[in-house]
This record gives structure tokens, sequence and C-alpha cells, in this order.
């Protein structure tokens, strides 16, 4: 189908600190055309009361109709669609009404501290892996779910929502789980894109209280008469299932013209690896701490997940409220002038994963590794940095070894696409080419779902990334420098993760 015109396409995009409702033109006309813009963006506050940390799910919502109203008077008519994706595992639970029973959790919360050793009594780490292929993290919905068994809210609970699914469950009433979110719940089977049943049935887990499965470009309803009402849109308004992770939708939208390619989607979290047709599920694999999600098409998401840039975000709060902040792009041209790898941390250290006092941490860090101490916030942010593209590069080379893909170029997607100190320091630690952008990787990937469900564009993964391409200028960054300093850097973290 070719369009005379372009579509408009509203991608709800959620992240752990902001929310954005981008709009996305879209046409299938000649070669095609398609543009994103922004149109409304709001904060992600968390919420600790009585000892928990929370989402602000009301606040959110809220967020989005403001974006949807502010969509159809800013394009002069209804979206052709609406798609959402937020992040991962975190869910919010309904009665039988349909009432949400709560604010969700916050997946950083200590709920879970300790589960995963309670859950390994019943199901080893390995048995685990093999059924589901998910990488270990403390904050996984299957220990959420068993952290919470015993809990009044739990056991009122009829229905329970994926983040995504529940603001399209208000804004069309009609409940499904979307494939890519689900697989982060270390309940599905990587191989049959289905519930790992033996897994839930060990474990306790109420598969009864999912809705059904749902994938990318499936319908997942119309906006509801009220949200028309609330927005100004008149209807009817289509609801599409896109990749309803993050990561999904960014990686859909990474603008590579072949298979040999890694990907770093950046932002809060780094998530690197490659992009596989079929999972790897090896003993070696689990104890690398990869993990395999499931994709747009059929693909599979073959990573690691990094602590990412979350490391400098609690720096820039830490340093803000001890007065000695100052503007970020200052702070990265200061870090530039700093000499490299004279401080470094293993990013993936579980020490940095709750809020709070980062650069304390980090100094600590750097003591147990053994090297230099960074003092003040230009050397602890290249400390950062560099440590940030010393983690891009093992899972880089961690997880072409381990699924016998070689890759030639390394993409860099999401919000650190802007930061040109990490993309030149990533091409220098993993030794080969960085392409940075599109920064707004997930917001273009969800619309780029939705317009191909429409029928705005045709074609795979492969015809959706050309026409990408076409509407990008994307930073090209050849690796430099000294490729032993980073070797020995290297040796160094590994020395001190045997250690740990």
């Amino acid at each position: 189908m070719s369009l005379t015109e372009p579509l408009p396409f509203a991608a709800v995009d959620l992240g752990a600190s902001s929310g954005r409702v981008m709009v996305g033109h879209v046409s299938g006309r000649g070669s095609g055309t398609l543009r994103l813009e922004e149109i409304h963006r709001f904060p992600n506050r968390p919420v600790r009361a009585a000892g928990t940390l929370h989402w602000d799910i009301l606040s959110l919502y809220a967020g989005v109709l403001d974006g949807l109203r502010a969509a159809g008077a800013a394009t002069g008519r209804a979206p052709a669609g609406v798609g959402i994706d937020t992040w991962a595992v975190d869910f919010g639970l309904l009665d039988a009404d349909g009432s949400l029973l709560g604010n969700p959790v916050h997946y950083r919360d200590v709920r879970t501290d300790g589960e995963a050793a309670r859950v390994s009594a019943v199901v080893p780490p390995e048995d685990l892996y093999a059924a589901t292929g998910l990488q270990y993290l403390p904050f996984n919905t299957l220990y959420q779910l068993t952290a919470a068994r015993e809990s009044a809210t739990l056991a009122a609970a009829r229905r329970l929502l994926l983040i995504p699914d529940l603001i399209a469950y208000w804004l069309t009433g009609e409940a499904g789980t979307e494939i890519t979110n689900a697989s982060t719940t270390q309940l599905i089977d990587p191989r049959t894109r289905d519930w790992a049943r033996p897994v839930a049935n060990a474990l306790g887990v109420d598969l009864t209280l999912f809705a059904p499965l749902r994938g990318p470009g499936d319908p997942a309803g119309l906006l509801l008469p009220d949200v028309l009402a609330e927005t100004g849109l008149t209807g009817p308004v289509p609801v599409t299932a896109v990749g309803s992770h993050d990561t999904a939708s960014a990686v859909a939208a990474v603008p590579a013209s072949g298979e040999r390619f890694a990907y770093v989607a950046t932002g809060t979290w780094s998530l690197a690896g490659l992009e596989l047709d079929a999972p790897v599920l090896t003993e070696e694999s689990r104890l690398a701490n990869f993990t395999n999600e499931l994709g747009v098409d059929g693909t599979v998401r073959y990573l690691r997940n990094i602590m990412g840039l979350w490391l400098l975000q609690e720096c820039l709060r830490a340093w803000e409220a001890d007065g000695t902040g100052r503007p970020l792009d200052r702070l990265l041209r200061e870090a530039a002038d700093v000499p490299g790898l004279r401080a470094v941390v293993d990013a993936d250290d579980p020490a940095f994963i709750a809020p709070g006092d980062m650069p304390r941490r980090i100094a600590d860090a750097c003591r147990r590794v053994g090297g230099r101490v960074p003092r003040g916030p230009a050397e602890i942010t290249r400390c950062v940095l560099d440590s940030l593209a010393l983690a891009h590069r093992r899972a880089v080379e961690d997880a072409q070894r381990l699924s016998g893909r070689t890759v030639d170029t390394v993409h860099v997607v999401g919000g650190g696409a802007h930061n040109e100190l990490l993309c030149r320091l990533t091409a220098d630690a993993c030794g080969l080419p960085v392409v940075a952008g599109p920064a707004e990787a997930a917001a273009f990937g969800n619309v780029l779902v939705q317009a191909r469900a429409a029928g705005a564009v045709r074609g795979d993964l492969t015809d959706l990334r050309a026409l990408l391409r076409g509407a990008l200028e994307p930073r090209r960054y050849e690796p430099s420098g000294d490729r032993k300093a980073w070797d020995r850097a290297a040796e160094l973290l590994a020395g001190e993760r045997a250690a740990r």
C-alpha cells in the first residue's frame, strides 16, 4: 500500500527518568519518508512510601493523555495509531473489577533481596537458564512474584499487566501481554515463544494472572470514548502492540544495512549484544550472564545488561545536592581532557544497582580494583565513561564468541548516542567503528512497527531499516589510540571480577 501523504503515528515512550510522546510521520510513497518529532515530555519520578519504592503510574498515565492531546493539536488530526513502549520487568496488579491494587513496585526496590537464592533451591540456575534463557538480574519479574507470594495484594489480584500493557489497558479496556516484554519476566521459553510452564509450576507462579500473549504489530484495541473525550481526539484511533520493551523497539531501529553488527542501546542501562535468529542457551552463555530476549519479527536480542548511564545520572544527582554540580556538556568537555583509563570500575558490579551516593561507591570500587581513586566530578565522569566503554567491549566480544557470529560495526542507539565522548571511547575500546544514532531509537522502532501494521509501509526489518537510514545522518567514529592500554584495563577488571 502506498500513501500519497505521510500519516502521523503517536509513540508513547516511557523511560526510567522521563516519558515522551513522539509523533512519527510515515509514508510508503516512492522510496518512503520518515520524520519524528517530540510532542510532549514529562518526568518519571519514583516515590518511596512506607519503605517501598514505587512508580507513580497515575502521573505517568496523565502524561500520556497530555501527550496524546498535544499530538492531536500539533497535527490537526487524530493519530493514525498509538503504540507504547516502556522499561521491562515491572507490573501492575488488578482486582476482579479491573482496578489497580496499588502503585507498581520499582525494580530497584529491596523486596527481591535474597530471592534468587530461594528460587535456586527449587529450580537450579542452570535449569532456569536452559528453560528461559534469561540472564540473572535480582529484580527479574519472576523474583518479584516469588518475593510477593505471601502478600495480600498478590492474593487479591486477578490480572497482572506489565507496564506498557497496563497503559494500553487503560487506553482501550483490552488486556494483553506483549511478547518482547514478557520475555523479560523469566517465565517465557525463547524457543517456543510461549510460557515456560514447568518453571512457573515448580515455583507456584499462577500464569492465569497474565493476559493472552500478543506480538509486535498485533491490534491492542481502540481508544475508549472517555480517553477520546479527555484528549480531544476523534475516533476510532487504534492502539497497536509494538516492541513494548523499549529495547526491542530500539533494536528494531538500528540502522544497519546487513547482519554483521553489534548494538549498544544506551540510556539508564546499556544493553549490548547481537540480533540473532535463535537463542543461545549453553551453560557458557549462562555463566557469562547473557540474556535471550525476544525481538521484532521473530528475532532474539542476545545481550548483556550493563549498568549504563545510571552511574553518571546518580553522580549528577549527588553533585547537584552537594553544590558541586555543573552542566552536563561542560562536565563532558572537562572529562575529555582527563587522561584516560587512570581509574576504572566494573560497570556490572551489583554494588551500583541501588540509588544514592554514587561518587562514594565508585571511589570504593576503584580501591577494590587497586587503581587510582578519581577526585572531583571531571575525573569521576571520565572513570564512568571509560568503564562503560570497557563493559561495551566485553559484551560485544563475549557475544561474538558465544554465538559464533562476528561483527564489523557497533551501532550505538538511544540517549548515549548524543554523548560523543562515550561513543569515541566505545570505538577505541572495541577496536571497531561506532555508528551513533538515532538517539530516539525506541520511538522510531515503535512508529515503524505501527506504520507497517497499518499498511503505510511494507517489508521486513531490512526494509524498515532502509527507510530509517534515509531519514538519518548518523555519526561515525573510527577506533584510535593505544589498544594495549584498553587490554591492560580489561585484564585488571577481569582480575577484580574473579576475586569478587
